[in-house]
């Protein structure tokens, strides 16, 4: 075990050990300060979550930055950087999903709760497995690269159109094999009706939530391995990123819908490093670079987004300004 850490980081196996143990001890904290009750998160206590989460990822980030080189530490921003980005279009789904099941907002954070623990665990799996192939097979590579390019031409071609979550093709096979109610038992994710112990639509949400993760994750972790190759850093930066998403998504649910140039600021991003990785062999394209390309074009999306939903709040003013 250790000569395979090793091999696919250069973090000694005590630093692995050391981060899994401080996350575990981070998500108890989270839950048991932010997580108690079945009640709304204000914006305000969301927002100063999201502040810590930050600060948090960007200490370790310093920290490992001196330990290991600052070259693995513009690596490990970088892919935070990215993580965090495609979160925001994660966001977006797991709100039409509340929507599809109809959760009150005071049990969202449990789900949400849940859903961020299924999604570490998974990518956790995904990363190592990664880190395996490429150490073994220098050649999966440009089938990261390409996946990436494909990913984003898919971004481009998408459309935010709503879904209905109680389709999904997991909770039709769930049905098959688990009874479900429509009627939900304060945050709980099983009740029982008629001596029959049925799964709630908090249980059926989260489900949703984590197969959907599964989905990004096939184009996180080719994002994430275009950035770096460190096992470690990989690691670290993904789960980094995710620690924080219950938080972000109080504090962007309101407006997310908002950032219409979102999606395609993502496929640029994912372009860009899909590219980068086809052509890794060829030119090297230096972290600090990659990390001023993704930055650019992320405040660029933000910025254009929040320019156009000003101008038509001023022009629906002008056109009704009784409302």
């Amino acid at each position: 075990m250790t000569n395979f850490v090793t091999e696919i980081s250069v973090a000694p196996p005590w630093l692995w050990i050391a981060f899994t143990l401080g996350v575990l001890v981070l998500l108890v904290i989270d839950l048991s300060l932010f997580g108690r009750g079945n009640h709304k998160v204000q914006t305000k206590a969301a927002l100063f979550e999201s502040g810590i989460w930050i600060a948090v990822a960007l200490c370790f980030n310093a920290w490992f930055a001196m330990s290991f080189g600052t070259e693995l530490g513009l690596e490990f921003l970088t892919g935070y950087l990215v993580e965090k980005s495609l979160s925001v279009d994660n966001l977006f789904v797991i709100l039409l999903i509340f929507s599809s099941f109809r959760i009150p907002d005071a049990y969202q954070h449990r789900v949400l709760f849940y859903g961020v623990l299924g999604a570490i665990v998974l990518r956790a799996v995904f990363i190592l497995l990664g880190a395996h192939l490429l150490n073994s097979f220098h050649w999966v590579l440009y089938i990261f690269g390409l996946i990436l390019v494909i990913t984003a031409v898919k971004f481009l071609r998408e459309t935010d159109e709503k879904i209905d979550a109680k389709e999904n093709w997991s909770i039709r096979l769930l049905k098959r094999f688990l009874p479900t109610t429509d009627k939900f038992n304060g945050s709980h994710f099983f009740v029982i009706e008629g001596g029959v112990r049925k799964a709630t639509p908090i249980f059926l949400a989260l489900v949703v939530i984590e197969v959907t993760d599964l989905v990004f994750a096939v184009d996180s972790i080719p994002a994430v391995f275009a950035v770096t190759q460190d096992a470690f850093v990989a690691f670290a930066s993904n789960i980094l990123a995710i620690l924080g998403l219950r938080a972000l998504y109080f504090v962007l649910a309101d407006w997310v819908t908002k950032l219409r140039y979102l999606k395609p600021g993502l496929a640029a991003i994912l372009g860009f490093i899909g590219v980068k990785m086809v052509l890794v062999d060829f030119m090297k394209i230096p972290s600090w670079i990659s990390l001023l390309v993704i930055f650019a074009i992320l405040t660029t999306a933000g910025l254009s987004s929040w320019y156009v939903a000003r101008i038509e709040t001023r022009q629906k003013e002008k056109a009704d300004p009784f409302t």
